[in-house]
C-alpha cells in the first residue's frame, strides 16, 4: 500500500497535538483526523479513534504490521516537520 497524499488539515502551537491530517492511500482510500503528536520529546502518530461506551477511546483504523507502521509515521511527521520548516502568513495557511 502506497501513501499517495497527505493533507494537514489544521496544526497547533504550544501543546501535544501538533496537526490533523488527511492522507490518501493508492489514489483510492482516504483516511481523515490522522493525528501528529509532541510528547516525550519526539512526534509519533495517532489513528482516529472513537470513544467507547465505558470511556476508552479504540482506534477505527490501524497499520497492522509494524514496517507499515515505521513508514507511515516517517511519512507523516516528515510532511509536518517540513510545513513547519516553510514560512507561511495568515493568508495563505489558516490555522
Amino acid at each position: 500500500m502506497e501513501i499517495t497524499d497527505v493533507k494537514i488539515r489544521k496544526t497547533f502551537e504550544n501543546q501535544p497535538l501538533r496537526a490533523v491530517l488527511s492522507v490518501v492511500f493508492d489514489n483510492c482510500l482516504a483516511v481523515h483526523d490522522v493525528k501528529i503528536i509532541f510528547a516525550r520529546d519526539k512526534y509519533f502518530v495517532v489513528m482516529p479513534s472513537k470513544k467507547s461506551p465505558d470511556g476508552s477511546f479504540k482506534d477505527i483504523i490501524h497499520p497492522i504490521n509494524s514496517s507499515f507502521r515505521e513508514e507511515l509515521e516517517k511519512t507523516l511527521v516528515s510532511e509536518y516537520l517540513s510545513l513547519e520548516e516553510t514560512p507561511r502568513n495568515s493568508e495563505s495557511f489558516a490555522k
